[in-house]
């Protein structure tokens, strides 16, 4: 068998874990992507295939390096204002084939700190 790369393997646990795991207009998707240097998330009605919100360590404004667990907080608590705003509580957490520690756990936590369901 052919060594899988890290990429791949966590490509595969996000289609496995997305068989199961939708979005709707009521509950949408926040679906988290995270790179080395930056951390961005973003809702998802997949009935309609809209994204409602995003928020993102690299917009400007946000001042955070999305590399650190404050950077992650910082862009959870934003994401939530926006949600707010957009009259959304209920949410599903996509965590996007990553590991729910860290950086990823942070932005979960700070969703859930400031209300919303998941």
């Amino acid at each position: 068998m052919a060594h899988r790369t890290t990429r791949e393997l966590r490509i595969r646990r996000h289609r496995r874990v997305r068989l199961s795991l939708a979005g709707t207009a009521e509950r949408p998707r926040v679906a988290v992507s995270r790179s080395n240097k930056n951390i961005s998330a973003q809702v998802i009605d997949d009935e309609s295939g809209r994204t409602l919100c995003a928020a993102s360590s690299v917009e400007k404004g946000i001042g955070v390096s999305g590399a650190n667990i404050e950077g992650a907080t910082a862009i959870g608590k934003a994401l939530a204002s926006r949600l707010k705003e957009a009259g959304i509580s209920t949410i599903v957490f996509d965590r996007g084939g990553f590991a729910y520690h860290g950086r990823v756990a942070a932005l979960a936590e700070a969703l859930r700190d400031e209300g919303l369901e998941f």
